[in-house]
């Protein structure tokens, strides 16, 4: 597999940093992170704890005091260890007699079982194992993973001991032999040239293209068609169409009647960005401020269209205050679940 040589050309290419890491996100995820954690591995919050507290016990003991049921907060650490009185605390770490999250999630009695019944079923039992390791462990929280930076991890070894083609090779090797998977053949050239075109394009290579590749036969024949792949002015269209999602794009201003609204401009000035290899932390600052940037040129005023993405209301009768609130708080929003992948 060459995918970390795709996506390095991606980075260098800079302003699809984000959209790789998404991408591949998306293919490596139920590799990486299968749901089963190995006995001989720590549990990690952020994969293994947030997702359970956070969608069966945060509605009702999370971060709205309004809702929140026994005086109990389980989001923030300091909360999970609050004596919620008579000394009963609901997790005590590393005692798990003494924790009455376990107690409440195991109990017999449907009256005292969390979650209640009328909130969904109880937790499973690859669940309450978790948890229960989770408490032996020390119960430590996690920031929310938006907000840890990444660190390297080295690749492990293969079995052999020889080299992989690439990282991410050494991963996936890893991971699939760990289940007890054989590995997958390589695919034949034709294969993965369309492979290649549909993962950068959107499209099949058209047959001249394959023929081409087919037909150089030398040394570094799949760098090259990876170079002719990139170049190609189709590359931009591809990835401004995730972007475009993203950046909840139409040339519409929602709302009543949905009228039109010119945005194609700042559309086509992204697709040149993605294909003129901007880096990305341009990119960020001109797609969100280049208004502000000095002596800012006409394709960077176009970049700042981004937010004039947000839905308008300019039906007779509305509150323009109201929508100005409105529009403000879509903007927060979507800059945060872009660039921080929060929701």
């Amino acid at each position: 597999m060459k995918c970390e040589r795709v996506c390095r050309k991606h980075v260098h290419r800079g302003y699809t940093d984000a959209t790789v890491k998404l991408t591949l996100a998306s293919l490596l995820l139920a590799i990486l992170l299968a749901p089963a954690v190995r006995a001989d591995e720590p549990i990690d919050f952020n994969r293994d704890i947030r997702p359970i507290i956070f969608s069966r016990c945060v509605p009702c003991h999370g971060p709205d005091g309004h809702a929140r049921k026994a005086g109990l907060r389980l989001d923030i650490e300091s909360g999970s260890r609050a004596d919620l009185g008579d000394g009963v605390h609901a997790i005590v770490p590393g005692d798990l007699a003494a924790s009455a999250l376990i107690a409440r999630v195991t109990a017999a009695d449907p009256d005292d079982r969390m979650p209640p019944a009328e909130k969904g079923d109880p937790l499973s039992s690859a669940q309450v194992a978790l948890l229960r390791r989770w408490l032996g462990e020390g119960a430590q929280y996690a920031r929310h993973w938006a907000w840890i930076p990444p660190v390297d991890a080295p690749p492990p070894p293969r079995v052999d001991g020889s080299p992989a083609p690439t990282a991410i090779d050494a991963f996936i090797e890893a991971r699939v032999r760990s289940a007890g998977l054989p590995l997958s053949p390589s695919a034949d050239r034709a294969t993965l040239a369309r492979r290649l075109s549909l993962d950068l394009l959107g499209l099949p290579p058209t047959l001249e293209e394959l023929d081409a590749f087919l037909a150089d036969t030398a040394d570094g024949a799949w760098e090259r068609l990876i170079d002719r792949t990139l170049a190609s002015p189709r590359f931009g269209e591809r990835w401004a169409s995730v972007w475009l999602d993203l950046a909840r794009y139409a040339d519409t201003k929602g709302y009543e009647a949905d009228r039109e609204r010119t945005m194609w401009p700042w559309r086509d000035q992204l697709i040149r960005a993605l294909n003129a290899d901007q880096p990305f932390d341009q990119f960020t600052a001109e797609q969100l401020a280049g208004d502000l940037l000095p002596d800012a040129t006409e394709e960077q005023l176009l970049a700042t269209g981004f937010h004039r993405n947000t839905m308008t209301n300019d039906e007779g009768g509305t509150d323009d205050e109201e929508f100005r609130i409105a529009a403000v708080l879509d903007r927060i929003d979507t800059t945060m679940k872009v660039w921080m992948g929060l929701t």
